[in-house]
C-alpha cells in the first residue's frame, strides 16, 4: 500500500541515469563563461589548486561557520613522514539573533569566539595563519576572498549578500587586534565541502572529490583548468565547488518532484531555491516524512485516520527520528516510541508502514545523491582519459554518518551508475574545519615553494636592458672577428665562406650534395631547371652515423661517408657519372677558397681524431681515392647556415641572412667586402659564417650564465667552448632542464624529493620533450605521460613545475638568439646606410620549426631590439641539401664565367 502511495519516490536506474545526464549537462553549463549566468549548478572556482602532499607542517587556526554550531580550532601539522596532525577545538552556539541579524553582529560574534578560543589555548600573542570554512555559496576571485551569493540552511543575515565575507571577518578581527592585541592572517576561504576533500586528501592522496550530506548537501571535485572558462589560465587543476543544491531550480527536476517536495519548498525560507538540496539533505528529510504521514493519516491509511496536533506541527519529525525508526535490527520499538510521543497510537501495521515510508524517503535521497556523484566521477574519468578511474571521495555530514543504511545504499548505487570507477569512500574525521587548516597549510606550502622555484628560475628571466647588453656585446664581438688584428683572439670567428653571389635563376643541371652536421648523414641528387619553369627536384637517402664513428678516427669517419655515397650512387644508378658536388659541413671551418675548408674544431658531440686543423675537402678526396670506385668534382664546401640562406635566396632575393636554430645554433650573413679586413679586395659582398656559438667563450656573458649552464658546460665534450650555443641550441636545452629538475628535486620541490635513476642519466631529457611538454594543446595528463616515459613519476603539480622550467629555459634561448640576430640586422642596416631596413632571414632547424613558442619569442625579441629593421623570417625547405646544390650551381656558373 505504501509502495503504491509513494510510487513516484521510487526511482529506477533509467531515471537515475537520466538525472545523471542532466546533472552533467548543468556542470558543463556552469563551467562555461557564456552559459554560467543562467546555470543553476554554479560550479564556483575555489582557487584551491593543490591537494596535500604530506610535506605540510606548522600551526594553523581554523573557524567553521555553516551549521547549527560555530567552531574554532587549532591544528598542528607534523612533517614526520607519517602525515600526522593534532587538533584542538571548541564549539560555540549560533544564536538565532546572530544568524538572522545583521552582518556586523555575525562577524563580531565570530571574532569574539576566536578570541575566547585563542585565550583558552594561550595563542593570543602568536601570529598564526587562519583558514575560514564558510559553508555558503560564494564567488571567489582568489583563495582569500569570497563574495556571498545567497544564504542557505536557515541563515538570513542582513547586509552580507554580494559582499566579501573575508573582508568582513578582517574588519571584525582588526577591532579585536586594536582592543586585545590578537593578530591573525586569514589566508584561505573554504567551503565545507572543499574542507572535507582536503581533510581526506591529507590521509589519502587519491582523494579528489568532497561530498557533504548533512544539514545541507554539496559536492566539490578537482577539475582541469582548461575547462574552467571563469578563471584565466589552463595549467593544472582547481577544486570546483559545484553548489549542486540548486540543481533543478530551473525546473529540470520537476518531473520527479512530488507534491510533498513542493509543499516543503513553499514553506521554506527560500521558496524556489535549492530544490535538489530540499530533496536530499537531512534538514528536510524529517519534514518530508511528516508531510507524507499527515496525508496518509488524513486519507485513513494510518492511525485509524486520527491526526494528532503534533503531526500537524512543522518540524516535529527530525532526522534523528527518521534514523531511529529505520534501525530495523531493533524491531518496531523505536518507531512505536517516537509515534507515541507524537500522540499517535500506532498498531503494528502502522509501525511497519511508517518504517517503510522512512526507508523510501531516505533511499530516494541516497539515489539522487548517487546520480549526481556518479556524474562527477564519470567526468573525472573522462578528463583523465582512462578506461577505469581509481579515486577516493571524502565524505562528511550527519545523514551519512548517523543513518544506519544510507552509506551502504549510496555506495551501491554509485557503483551501479558509474561501473568504470573504483571508488573508495573515506569518512572525514574532525570535519571540514580541519580541511580549512589543511587548505591554509597547502597555501603556505605552495607560497613557500613558489618563492623557491621563482628564485631558481629568476636568472633565466632576462630583462630588456640585459638583452640590449647581449646585443651590444655580440656586435662588439662581430667587429673583433672581422678585424685583422683582433680576429685571431676573437670568439666569434666570422669565417669567410667565399660565397660571393646568390642564385640569379639561370642555374641548371644535376648536382650531388652531402650533408653532415648531426647524428644523421644525407646524400642527395639535386636537379635544377632554369627559365620560366625553374624548379628544384631532389632525391635523397639518410644514413646513420654511429657514436663509435663520431668519436673514432678521422679516417674511419670519412671512409664511412664515402661508403654512404657509394650506396646512394648505386641506389640511383649513377655510379659512373662525374657530377659536381657540394659538401654541407656544419662545423666551424676556416676557408681559403670555396672548395677548401680547414676544420677549426668539432661541435655537436663529434670528436673524431686527426681532423681539426685539416682540410675536410682533401680528407673526402683521399677517402674517395682509397675506395677507388668513383670520382666526384667537389666544387664547394658549405656551412648549413649558408645553405639555408641560399635556399631562401632562391625564392626571395632580399634574403641576406641564414639562421640555424636546431641541434646547433649559428648565423651567416652577406657582409661588405670592405669590412672583411682578413681578405683582400673591397668590391662586392661575401657571405660570412659567424660561428656565433663561441660567443661568450671569453667570459663576456658570464653575468647571465647560471650554475646550470656551468654544470652542462663542464659535463660536455668541449668544456669552456661554444658557451652561447650551449645556452641557445637544441642539443643542450634538455640537459639544462634536467640539471634544474635535479636541483628542484634535491630541494624537495619536485617528485616528492626522490631523484629517480633516469633523472641521473645525462642526456635523458631530450629537447624534443621540451617541445612536446610546452605544447599549448597538451593537457597536463599527457605531460605526466611523457614524464612517465622518462621514468619520472609526477603529480599534477610536478607537471606544472616541469612545464614552467621548460618554458623558462626555451624562452631564454629564443631571447638570446633574438638578441644576437638583432645585432646582425642592425649591422646590415648600418652597412647600407639606411634609416629603415627591409631584410629576409632564412631559417632552418628543429628548434625553430617544432618548438611551439621559440619562433614567436625570437621574432618578438628581434623586433624589440632592432625597431628600425623590418625583418621577414622565411622557413627554409632543406637548406643544407638544396642550399649546398644551389651554392655548387652558383659557384659552377661563376667559375664558367671566369674561365670564359
Amino acid at each position: 500500500q505504501v509502495d503504491r502511495y509513494l510510487y513516484h519516490m521510487r526511482l529506477s536506474d533509467d531515471v537515475l541515469l537520466d538525472v545523471m545526464a542532466r546533472f552533467r549537462a548543468e556542470m558543463v553549463k556552469g563551467l562555461g563563461r557564456d552559459t554560467n549566468p543562467t546555470a543553476t549548478v554554479k560550479m564556483l572556482p575555489s582557487f584551491v589548486r593543490s591537494l596535500p602532499d604530506g610535506s605540510e607542517k606548522g600551526d594553523f587556526l581554523a573557524v567553521d561557520l555553516g551549521g547549527s554550531q560555530f567552531r574554532a580550532l587549532q591544528v598542528k601539522v607534523f612533517d614526520d613522514g607519517k602525515q600526522s596532525s593534532q587538533l584542538e577545538s571548541k564549539f560555540y552556539p549560533t544564536p538565532k539573533e546572530v544568524i538572522q541579524g545583521n552582518g556586523a553582529e555575525l562577524f563580531d560574534y565570530v571574532a569574539d569566539c576566536l578570541l575566547d578560543f585563542m585565550e583558552s589555548k594561550n595563542l593570543k600573542h602568536r601570529r598564526l595563519p587562519l583558514g575560514f570554512t564558510f559553508s555558503f555559496p560564494c564567488r571567489q576571485t582568489k583563495l582569500e576572498e569570497g563574495v556571498l551569493l545567497n544564504w542557505t540552511k536557515h541563515f538570513k543575515v542582513r547586509g552580507v549578500q554580494n559582499t566579501d565575507v573575508v573582508s568582513a571577518l578582517h574588519k571584525a578581527l582588526k577591532k579585536h587586534k586594536a582592543s586585545f592585541g590578537i593578530d591573525v592572517d586569514v589566508m584561505a576561504l573554504v567551503n565545507d565541502t572543499v574542507g572535507t576533500m582536503m581533510t581526506c586528501g591529507y590521509d589519502d592522496q587519491r582523494c579528489e572529490v568532497g561530498l557533504i550530506i548533512g544539514t545541507g548537501t554539496n559536492a566539490c571535485y578537482m577539475e582541469e583548468m582548461r575547462h574552467i572558462d571563469l578563471v584565466e589560465g589552463d595549467e593544472g587543476r582547481m577544486c570546483i565547488n559545484t553548489e549542486w543544491g540548486a540543481f533543478g531550480d530551473d525546473g529540470a527536476l520537476d518531473d520527479i518532484r512530488t507534491e510533498f517536495d513542493r509543499e516543503i519548498d513553499l514553506g521554506s525560507l527560500n521558496p524556489g531555491k535549492q530544490l535538489f538540496e530540499k530533496m536530499i539533505s537531512s534538514l528536510y528529510l524529517g519534514e518530508l516524512v511528516r508531510l507524507i504521514l499527515l496525508k496518509m493519516t488524513k486519507e485513513g491509511l494510518l492511525f485509524n485516520g486520527k491526526v494528532s496536533t503534533a503531526l500537524c506541527t512543522k518540524g516535529k519529525i527530525e532526522l534523528r527520528h527518521v534514523v531511529a525508526m529505520e534501525k530495523y535490527k531493533e524491531g518496531l520499538s523505536n518507531t512505536k516510541e517516537i509515534l507515541t510521543e507524537l500522540n499517535l497510537f500506532p498498531s503494528e501495521e502502522d509501525c511497519i508502514a511508517v518504517q517503510h515510508v522512512c526507508t523510501i524517503v531516505s533511499f530516494r535521497s541516497a539515489n539522487l545523491c548517487a546520480a549526481a556523484l556518479a556524474a562527477i566521477l564519470t567526468r573525472l574519468r573522462e578528463n583523465k582519459k582512462v578506461l577505469r578511474l581509481r579515486t577516493t571521495v571524502g565524505i562528511d555530514g550527519t545523514l551519512y554518518k548517523t543513518h544506519p543504511q544510507y552509506a551502504k545504499r549510496l555506495h551501491k548505487v554509485v557503483r551501479r551508475l558509474a561501473p568504470n570507477c573504483d571508488v573508495r569512500f573515506l569518512l572525514s574525521t574532525n570535519g571540514s574545519a580541519r580541511g580549512a587548516a589543511m587548505v591554509t597549510a597547502v597555501a603556505r606550502r605552495l607560497a613557500t615553494q613558489r618563492k623557491r622555484i621563482d628564485a631558481v628560475l629568476a636568472p633565466f628571466l632576462l630583462s630588456l636592458d640585459t638583452l640590449r647588453e647581449v646585443k651590444n656585446k655580440m656586435r662588439t664581438e662581430l667587429e673583433y672577428g672581422l678585424k685583422r688584428e683582433t680576429q685571431g683572439s676573437a670568439t666569434v670567428k666570422m669565417l669567410p665562406t667565399y660565397v660571393c653571389g646568390t642564385p640569379d635563376g639561370t642555374e641548371k643541371g644535376k648536382f650531388l650534395a652531402l650533408d653532415l652536421g648531426g647524428t644523421n648523414f644525407r646524400v642527395l641528387l639535386v636537379k635544377i631547371r632554369s627559365g620560366r619553369r625553374k624548379s628544384v627536384q631532389m632525391y635523397n637517402k639518410i644514413f646513420a652515423i654511429p657514436l663509435e664513428i663520431m668519436q673514432g678516427t678521422g679516417e674511419e669517419l670519412f671512409d664511412h661517408i664515402v661508403q654512404c655515397i657509394a650506396d646512394f650512387l648505386e641506389y640511383m644508378g649513377i655510379k659512373g657519372a662525374r657530377l659536381p658536388l657540394g659538401f654541407t659541413f656544419s662545423f666551424p671551418c676556416r676557408q681559403a677558397s670555396i672548395d677548401k675548408g680547414t676544420l677549426v674544431g668539432w661541435t655537436k658531440g663529434f670528436k673524431a681524431t686527426d681532423c681539426e686543423g685539416e682540410d675536410v675537402v682533401d680528407m673526402l678526396r683521399e677517402a674517395i681515392k682509397r675506395r677507388n670506385e668513383f670520382d666526384l668534382d667537389i666544387v664547394a664546401v658549405v656551412n648549413d647556415t649558408v645553405g639555408t640562406m641560399m635556399t631562401c635566396g632562391y625564392e626571395d632575393p632580399n634574403c641576406e641572412i641564414g639562421l640555424i636554430a636546431g641541434t646547433g645554433s649559428n648565423v651567416c650573413y652577406m657582409e661588405d667586402m670592405k669590412n672583411i679586413e682578413i681578405l683582400e679586395g673591397n668590391e662586392g659582398k661575401m657571405c660570412i659564417n659567424t660561428e656565433w656559438g663561441g660567443f661568450g667563450d671569453n667570459g663576456c656573458i658570464d653575468n647571465i650564465r647560471t650554475e646550470y649552464d656551468k654544470e652542462v658546460d663542464e659535463g660536455s665534450l668541449n668544456p669552456g667552448k661554444q658557451r652561447y650555443e650551449k645556452m641557445t641550441s637544441g642539443m643542450y636545452l634538455g640537459e639544462i632542464v634536467r640539471q634544474i629538475l635535479i636541483d628542484l628535486t634535491k630541494q624537495g620541490l619536485l617528485f616528492r624529493g626522490q631523484i629517480s635513476e633516469s633523472l641521473r642519466k645525462r642526456g635523458i631529457f631530450e629537447t624534443k620533450f621540451l617541445s612536446q611538454i610546452e605544447s599549448d594543446r597538451l593537457a597536463l595528463l599527457q605531460v605526466r605521460r611523457i614524464l612517465q616515459q622518462l621514468g619520472l613519476d609526477s603529480t599534477c603539480e610536478d607537471s606544472i613545475i616541469v612545464k614552467e622550467v621548460c618554458g623558462a629555459v626555451s624562452r631564454r634561448a629564443a631571447q638570446l638568439c633574438g638578441a644576437g640576430l638583432a645585432a646582425i640586422v642592425e649591422k646590415r642596416r648600418e652597412n647600407r646606410g639606411v634609416e629603415h631596413l627591409q631584410i629576409t632571414v632564412g631559417v632552418d632547424g628543429t628548434l625553430y620549426k617544432l618548438h611551439p613558442h621559440f619562433s614567436r619569442v625570437l621574432r618578438e625579441t628581434v623586433k624589440e631590439l632592432a625597431p628600425q629593421c623590418d625583418v621577414t623570417f622565411m622557413l627554409s625547405e632543406d637548406g643544407s641539401g638544396k642550399g649546398a646544390a644551389l651554392i655548387t650551381a652558383v659557384a659552377k656558373r661563376l667559375r664558367n664565367v671566369g674561365e670564359n
